[in-house]
């Protein structure tokens, strides 16, 4: 039995469903393939992912494939409640309530997983991480899955390494029409979105700090130089750095940046990115963001440690009052602003990020059982099928070289 926040919800989840399906031309175009050749007929597919209304229009596609689907969130802040009401009232089952605690999204993840699935859809790795522990018998019937995060990419080469990964699993994350795409124009705009949206403040004129300097923050810096930041990067690596520096942007530590920004977006992935010693230095009324899959960049014990005060400010904004009566905001309790305060990357960008996770599910479920447990990448083919519905999806046809034109090619001397 499905487990939600209220059922009454339903024709407004429903109606955000419509309206991204009619801004998704390649999930369509997957979802008319399904229908026909129904790849995951007599197949059960768990979905943890952020539960809003782009991913009820995949749960949709995946569904006329012929698989029996059920859902989740893989963040209690980014559930949309009248989307959840909404899939149950197509007939789907749901687990997931908006800002429920760490031990009631547990309950949520073992409910959607009690299917004993064929087939997982993870985000960031907490599928993996239960079915790997408290729930492996829930792994009976598992082929293996999909993961479409860096920081879930991480988690589980870590586990490979470890010799701790039972089932193979596919880096959607690290597809071309996933990351190019969704982590930086998607992560770009929807971070700005939800920044904006919560705060109602103006960005032009702002130093922004971006902490790090990968797929997602070069689409948070881009963005911030679009609407007038003064955009400064943070960046560990030599050679990200440097093109940060060749971008344009100041690239500093995060010691120098605490000086001097005012807004901070975490975008890395790692514990600890924003501590104690630079809560010190910050000026009044910095906005804190983290757009990472956890909320571990910004050091959340610290600065509540560090505060004379903790208070509320506005929805999705707390206030921490330092006792020299400087305030530090954090948005979304450190977790994922552009979800949790906004709606989500665009349905047009999520589209080939889905596409991708569709098409590659249906590789699973026709090759899945001939493979040894480990981490792979999608198959080029499917990367480039996607970009090619995409193109026609936008009313553009994209020839790729001619054979004349190959020849030409092979024939300089190298």
């Amino acid at each position: 039995m499905s487990q939600i926040k209220d059922i009454s919800l339903a024709p407004r989840g429903v109606g955000k469903i419509e309206w991204v399906r009619s801004c998704m031309p390649v999930l369509a175009e997957i979802e008319a393939r399904f229908r026909e050749e129904r790849p995951f007929e007599g197949m059960r597919v768990a979905i943890s992912i952020h539960l809003e209304a782009k991913t009820a229009n995949l749960a949709l596609v995946l569904r006329a494939g012929g698989a029996q689907v059920s859902v989740t969130g893989c963040n209690p802040l980014s559930t949309h409640d009248d989307v959840a009401a909404g899939l149950v009232s197509l007939g789907f089952e749901v687990n997931a309530r908006h800002g429920v605690d760490a031990a009631e999204y547990t309950k949520h993840l073992a409910a959607a997983l009690s299917c004993r699935p064929h087939i997982i859809l993870d985000d960031g790795g907490d599928f993996v991480k239960l079915l790997h522990g408290e729930l492996r018998s829930c792994a009976g019937d598992l082929i293996g899955g999909c993961e479409e995060t860096t920081t879930g990419i991480n988690r589980l080469r870590a586990r490979e390494r470890a010799g701790a990964l039972d089932f193979p699993m596919m880096a959607v994350n690290n597809a071309k029409c996933k990351h190019l795409f969704d982590n930086r124009y998607g992560t770009g705009q929807s971070v700005w979105d939800g920044i904006m949206h919560t705060t109602n403040m103006t960005i032009a004129a702002k130093t922004v700090v971006v902490a790090g300097y990968g797929f997602c923050g070069k689409g948070v810096a881009l963005r911030a130089e679009g609407l007038g930041a003064n955009v400064v990067v943070t960046e560990t690596d030599p050679f990200s750095a440097l093109e940060a520096l060749h971008d344009g942007y100041r690239v500093m530590t995060m010691d120098d940046a605490a000086k001097i920004g005012d807004i901070f977006v975490t975008c890395t992935g790692v514990c600890d990115i924003i501590t104690a010693r630079h809560f010190a230095l910050m000026k009044d009324n910095v906005i804190l963001a983290n757009a990472g899959h956890f909320d571990v960049e910004v050091d959340k014990r610290a600065l509540a440690g560090m505060a004379a005060e903790v208070f509320s400010r506005r929805q999705n904004v707390d206030g921490y009052r330092m006792p020299d009566g400087r305030v530090l905001n954090l948005l979304a309790e450190g977790r994922l602003v552009n979800l949790a305060a906004g709606n989500g990357h665009p349905a047009e960008i999520m589209d080939m990020s889905f596409g991708v996770q569709a098409l590659t599910l249906r590789y699973l479920a026709r090759e899945g059982r001939g493979l040894i447990p480990g981490l792979y990448n999608v198959p080029d083919e499917i990367d480039l099928e996607v970009a090619r519905l995409k193109l026609i999806g936008m009313g553009i046809t994209h020839d790729r070289l001619t054979g004349g034109q190959r020849e030409y090619l092979d024939g300089w001397d190298v």
